[in-house]
């Protein structure tokens, strides 16, 4: 049970963020449905139209995160399956503020009737199938060239039919968060948000985002590799914008379970949420990411945007996470308060948590990392030698560890300790965090992390 003086600290934290509950006779003022609250800088709003509070984070800049705070009724929609979110999010180049509320699961393999799609529908008509993509691209017989020809073709082809059933584009000035009570998420689709600006996410649930038409690269290592698209949220070229409250998983269908092909797992999953491609002023808070491999991208390449790729990751945790907790390059990432659980959870075994590089820089502290007997401290860092991590504070095990350290001492590529950069966009931020596990993870409230729990 965490202590009195941890309940008091979350408690003001919760003030300083939606500063109190309104009660239900402000719903019958016509003020709003649903629970409501009130933000720093605005009036009493409902939890589809709160916005990021002042100071969350890099997001928090410029002209702020408000989503479609300001979307009138023509522009707000509750939707229950794919196709009613496809019209709800209308063209990507409208502007119009726009809520979009999501009940319940939607199934992003589903047609415009609601009817199941599986990967053997995809691949119907384009000549596909994965034993004659095997048989062609045999490294025995084929070689280490990369796939061109009559299978890569049709896989091609097969692709193309899922992507455009199972991506949907967010336009700038929307709103998505799900439901209270209904189990909202979306299952096997993608969000992506491209090019666009002030975007908010929250409260759902992101599972099994799975590419039915991996592509072999043989070029890909030393023993090639399945490579996969679809993130359950990428950002590309996304200025302002706000994911709380959200699960990443890959339930029910976990790597574990896939098969091996050319001695290299056959990977469907990409990224839990990748942010790339010059995206910029984003804060990613109170998620749960759940039983995944490549978790967070940030920064496309070692080239990505220089000056943006500006970043705040706080108060998440991580469980079952293999690596890019998150990969940082290039831009200013601040992470605090954030929670790793670094055991093997259905089959994913941990190799790292941050890595730093292409001359990223990064400020981790006051971070809770629980390790299992035997686990190296110096496996929780990962980098090239050009990048970044100063901070301090950060407990593993309860206690407090110099993380960049116990990396540099076991290995020829040093991280850096010095950034140059100093954040200021700190809401929220907890100095005291011998509690933050157990707060983080106990699955009801506000102040834990994870989808479902806003009201």
């Amino acid at each position: 049970m965490a202590s009195a003086s941890s309940r008091t600290s979350h408690r003001r934290s919760l003030r300083k963020r939606r500063a109190l509950v309104v009660t239900a006779a402000a719903v019958a003022a016509g003020v709003g449905a649903g629970v409501l609250v009130m933000n720093a800088n605005a009036g009493a709003v409902d939890l589809y139209h709160q916005v990021l509070p002042a100071k969350d984070g890099w997001a928090a800049s410029g002209s702020g995160t408000t989503g479609g705070a300001k979307a009138d009724a023509a522009h707000t929609f509750t939707v229950s399956t794919r196709a009613q979110l496809v019209k709800a999010l209308g063209s990507q180049t409208d502007t119009t503020p726009r809520i979009i509320k999501i009940k319940g699961t939607i199934d992003a393999n589903t047609n415009d009737s609601g009817k199941k799609l599986t990967c053997a529908d995809y691949a119907s008509g384009t000549g596909y199938s994965l034993s004659a993509y095997l048989k062609a691209f045999d490294p025995a017989t084929y070689g280490k060239k990369a796939p061109s020809g009559t299978q890569e073709t049709a896989r091609k082809a097969a692709a193309d039919k899922q992507k455009k059933n199972i991506v949907f584009r967010v336009p700038s000035n929307t709103t998505i968060v799900g439901v209270p009570g209904t189990k909202a998420g979306i299952t096997g689709g993608s969000l992506q948000v491209s090019n666009v600006k002030n975007v908010i996410i929250r409260n759902l649930t992101f599972a099994d985002t799975q590419d039915c038409f991996p592509q072999w690269d043989p070029t890909d290592g030393s023993s090639g590799k399945w490579n996969s698209n679809y993130d359950s949220v990428t950002l590309r070229g996304a200025t302002n914008v706000w994911a709380d409250h959200n699960t990443f998983t890959d339930a029910p269908t976990f790597d574990k379970t896939e098969k091996t092909y050319f001695g290299r797992k056959y990977q469907v999953h990409d990224g839990a949420l990748d942010i790339t491609n010059g995206s910029d002023l984003v804060t990613v808070e109170r998620n749960q990411f759940l039983n995944h491999d490549k978790t967070m991208l940030i920064g496309s390449s070692d080239t990505d945007s220089t000056g943006k790729l500006r970043v705040t990751i706080h108060h998440n945790v991580w469980k079952g996470i293999v690596q890019r907790a998150p990969l940082a390059r290039i831009g200013q990432i601040h992470l605090y308060n954030n929670v790793y659980e670094t055991t093997t959870v259905n089959g994913y075994a941990p190799k790292y948590s941050i890595d730093s590089r292409a001359k990223a820089q990064v400020v981790a502290e006051r971070n809770v990392w629980k390790l299992p007997a035997g686990a190296k401290v110096a496996k929780l860092l990962s980098g090239d030698g050009t990048g970044s991590i100063a901070g301090k504070g950060n407990l593993v095990n309860g206690t407090e560890t110099d993380l960049v350290a116990a990396y540099n001492s076991a290995n020829s590529k040093k991280i850096k300790t010095t950034v140059n950069w100093t954040p200021t966009l700190t809401a929220g931020l907890q100095t005291s965090v011998k509690n933050l596990l157990t707060d983080l993870t106990n699955l009801t409230g506000t102040s834990a992390a994870g989808a479902g729990l806003l009201s």
